[in-house]
């Protein structure tokens, strides 16, 4: 595994010790370690199957490791004390159709010793004046709002959101940005896994790069860009097949994107064969670039 980042010493609330998950004759967690510092908002990328639900379902209790240990607020995920303290959204959430918004918000609340105002809980999450609605008469993405929401009504120290925007418009997904944000502002600490890249990118302040059931990548932002050694060429040109180094082409209108490794070196090429091209560009790679090149290694060295 490479070695995480240098951090605060803030207090660790969650800890996966050389663990490893098998279902079956599938491995879905292969000697993994990772740390969760307290007020950290950490994203979780990688392909299906990466292991990213697995490791948050042994995080919250819902599972336990074939081997190694999984620790949560400094104690054992499935001691009912600890599970208090956080908050979960998993993929996918059945709620009773029948019962109310406000129903279901408080049956929840009720768990807990403490618990956000309910109003004040619906405002953050876009859902206010819904309270006497059937969660059956919901819209989709109210209903996933109510669920992404329903993981805050304890006052958790920390929440895991499995893909919390999935099927949501802009105006929704951006709705639940801001509730996150309002939380994490406050000292929460968050854990989410997306397949938006850019809700990552929009998010996270450390991104931890799964592939395999292992941690491939760990760090901020930029540094996941830079681990990836990718930039993007941009430019206007015909023809530019047989160019080294270009590890992905992409097209849009009269502008063509090159991703590689070397820009100096792509440039140089691109003179000696003299390619007529103009409106050169050169830019660091998106969060998405460095995300399928990082990943695409690890397939490779697979």
């Amino acid at each position: 595994m490479p070695d995480q980042p240098m951090r605060p010493t803030a207090e660790i609330v969650a800890r996966a010790l050389g663990v490893t998950r098998r279902y079956g004759d599938v491995l879905a967690l292969d000697d993994l370690s990772l740390d969760i510092h307290a007020g950290e908002l950490v994203g979780l990328l990688g392909p299906n199957g990466a292991g990213k639900s697995t490791l948050i379902n042994l995080f919250v209790g819902l599972r336990r490791p074939s081997s190694g240990r999984v620790e949560l607020l400094g104690g054992s995920p499935t001691d009912p004390a600890r599970r208090l303290g956080i908050g979960v959204t998993p993929q996918e959430t059945g709620l009773p159709a029948a019962l109310r918004v406000g129903e279901v918000v408080d049956f929840v609340a009720a768990h807990y010793p403490r618990s956000v105002d309910r109003g004040a809980l619906l405002e953050r999450f876009a859902l206010t004046g819904l309270e006497r609605r059937q969660v059956g008469g919901l819209s989709g993405g109210q209903k996933r709002r109510l669920a992404v929401a329903l993981a805050f009504v304890g006052e958790p120290r920390m929440v895991f959101l499995d893909e919390p925007t999935t099927g949501l418009d802009v105006e929704a997904r951006r709705a639940l940005w801001d509730g996150i944000r309002h939380f994490h502002a406050g000292g929460g600490t968050v854990v989410l896994t997306s397949h938006y890249l850019e809700e990552i990118e929009a998010l996270a302040e450390r991104v931890v790069v799964i592939g395999q059931g292992r941690v491939l990548t760990d760090g901020t932002t930029a540094e996941v860009r830079g681990i990836a050694g990718v930039r993007r060429v941009t430019l206007t040109a015909g023809d530019l097949a047989g160019l080294p180094g270009i590890l992905r082409t992409e097209r849009e209108g009269t502008r063509t994107h090159l991703l590689t490794t070397d820009a100096d070196a792509l440039v140089r090429a691109l003179v000696r064969a003299e390619i007529p091209f103009s409106d050169l560009e050169i830019q660091a790679t998106s969060l998405e670039e460095a995300f399928l090149t990082i990943t695409a290694r690890q397939s490779r060295a697979a």
